[in-house]
């Protein structure tokens, strides 16, 4: 199966993206964890203004399959979640990197994302 993984997005090993638009970061899941998850179940994600580090677990993923830990690829401060993914959160395969996303965070250092993987990066580890 040949998953999609946007070039305007930075990966982590740990199968989280990151969209940086100026000092805003939109932080989700990619589309082949969620292939590799299945049907997700349970999704559960910090509080707006809650302050989350880079490299640190920001939330879970429950699918039939697993119990899965959300790191944050950002270190700042949440100033939106999507409450329609944690309502309905087997939405999150329809549209992983548009309406599936999960928080927005004001970054510390837009710089910290320079560490993380180019989508052609992140493809060739995911899909060898």
């Amino acid at each position: 199966m040949s998953l999609e993984y946007p070039q305007d997005l930075r990966y982590l090993d740990t199968h989280e993206y990151v969209r940086l638009e100026g000092e805003i970061a939109t932080i989700g899941i990619t589309a082949f964890a969620v292939d590799q998850l299945g049907d997700v179940v349970f999704l559960e994600l910090p509080d707006i203004g809650d302050a989350v580090t880079k490299g640190e677990k920001i939330g879970t993923i429950e699918s039939v399959k697993a119990v899965e830990d959300l790191n944050s690829p950002v270190t700042g401060t949440v100033i939106e979640r999507n409450e329609e993914m944690i309502e309905s959160p087997e939405q999150i395969a329809e549209d992983p990197y548009g309406e599936g996303w999960f928080i927005k965070v004001r970054v510390n250092d837009p710089g910290e994302i320079d560490d993380a993987l180019t989508a052609q990066e992140y493809s060739a580890e995911v899909e060898g």
